[in-house]
């Protein structure tokens, strides 16, 4: 079954675009991607997910996201996806530069560490695990931890436009509440980014 989040961003990027998925996994979102009639490439390190998408018929290339996005052309895609996969990167705001080069769109998404369960776990001692962050602290990928109201200021500096800000339950749904206290029960969010480039 397709993740929520994912269809979210499926429903995002317009019909025919061509798409560049960073940390694409598996290729899920290229697939449903293919039925709105995108062409995308999807990028992809991890040696299990790489060759599932490899298996799935997805164009995957094996790069690296920290070091090798100046392979790809300025303006090459309209949209670049960024899917649960900024947190892992050792420099974020240079792969969000090299995204506004690539793509004058961009979709990236993002789990809350100050999602009030997380909040919770703190206060008894204990790093969170949760479906948004199932890592214990030994094995995590995530090298950086931030809220939601940490990233617009950082877009801002980099003079991309949040165009908008969908937060998602711990479902991948969007909240119900809308952005009003976001910050506190969005355990994600998706951000559709204007101006890139």
């Amino acid at each position: 079954m397709t993740r929520a989040d994912l269809r979210l961003i499926a429903r995002l990027i317009p019909e025919r675009s061509r798409v560049l998925d960073l940390g694409c996994g598996d290729g899920e979102l290229l697939r449903l991607l293919e039925q709105r009639g995108c062409h995308g490439t999807g990028v992809e390190i991890e040696p299990e997910p790489f060759l599932a998408a490899v298996r799935h018929g997805v164009n995957v290339i094996d790069l690296d996201i920290n070091s090798q996005l100046g392979q790809f052309e300025d303006g090459s895609y309209d949209v670049v996806v960024l899917s649960r996969t900024l947190q892992n990167l050792r420099q974020p705001a240079e792969v969000l530069r090299e995204m506004a080069r690539i793509a004058g769109r961009g979709v990236v998404s993002m789990p809350n560490f100050v999602h009030w369960r997380n909040r919770l776990r703190l206060l008894t001692g204990r790093m969170p695990v949760t479906k948004d962050l199932p890592y214990s602290w030994y094995d995590s990928p995530n090298l950086h931890f931030t809220s939601l109201k940490d990233l617009s200021p950082l877009f801002a500096r980099l003079g991309l436009e949040v165009e908008r800000c969908i937060p998602l339950n711990e479902s991948g749904r969007p909240l119900r509440t809308g952005e009003w206290g976001a910050n506190l029960l969005a355990s994600s969010a998706v951000y559709l980014l204007q101006g890139m480039r």
